[in-house]
């Protein structure tokens, strides 16, 4: 079964300093039916302006990605981390009993564009962790690069739960695709540009719901300066 979800029916909201658009319910945003995919309960497209970001503010029991589309993003925590993350990079928080952290635009003059991805883990209270991996776009065009696992697998970063997310890119006539197993589900979200999946046509901002299919293909029949770029999400049922 394929559900698409189109960029236009996402939530969206404008507080001045950052621009949003959830895939499923959060803050104000409530869609009953739209409240998160198996462990996958947040994706959200954040702008934020130069200079502005979230303050410090606490989690417990999430595993966080965050995926950096365009500019830097600053992040400190309680547990001593502190970096800026830009293009290509994967940054993955596990709250575990609780951590506090902020997030702030880096630059002074240009906004920050990335994904915050929220995943529910599979064990709970567990110790809280950070890591930020660094994946070039190279490494992603013409395949499905692994960017977060249950294991580290293929220099994976690490999460507490059995879902693997891929990125790629495809450019002119690219065409890859992806088996699930029995008893798993799967979720495409684009981020910018166009790819054809299982038949289905999805544009920047949209994403789609897959169900009983064992085989996920993709294809892309446009020329470089439209490619596309999409994670993959391998979900437990």
């Amino acid at each position: 079964m394929l559900t698409m979800l189109k960029n236009s029916n996402r939530g969206a909201a404008d507080h001045g300093w950052l621009q949003s658009n959830h895939s499923f319910s959060f803050g104000q945003y409530y869609n009953p039916e739209q409240m998160g995919f198996g462990p996958l309960i947040v994706i959200n497209e954040d702008r934020v302006a130069p200079s502005k970001g979230f303050g410090t503010h606490g989690h417990e029991n999430m595993e966080i990605i965050s995926y950096v589309i365009k500019g830097a993003l600053a992040h400190k925590d309680n547990m001593g981390n502190g970096s800026v993350i830009q293009y290509g990079d994967v940054q993955r928080m596990s709250a575990g009993t609780g951590v506090r952290h902020s997030e702030f635009n880096h630059s002074e003059t240009e906004r920050v564009h990335f994904l915050q991805i929220w995943i529910e883990p599979n064990v709970k209270e567990i110790a809280p962790s950070y890591e930020e991996k660094h994946f070039d776009p190279a490494s992603k065009t013409g395949q499905l690069r692994l960017i977060a696992s249950p294991n580290r697998k293929d220099g994976s970063v690490l999460i507490h739960q059995d879902a693997y997310i891929y990125a790629a890119i495809l450019t002119g006539t690219d065409a890859i695709e992806h088996h699930i197993e029995d008893g798993r589900t799967a979720y495409v979200h684009v981020i910018h540009g166009q790819v054809d999946v299982c038949g289905n046509t999805l544009k920047t901002g949209d994403a789609l719901k897959i169900t009983e299919t064992s085989l996920i293909e993709f294809s892309h029949e446009f020329n470089e300066a439209n490619e596309v770029e999409f994670l993959l999400f391998d979900l437990p049922y």
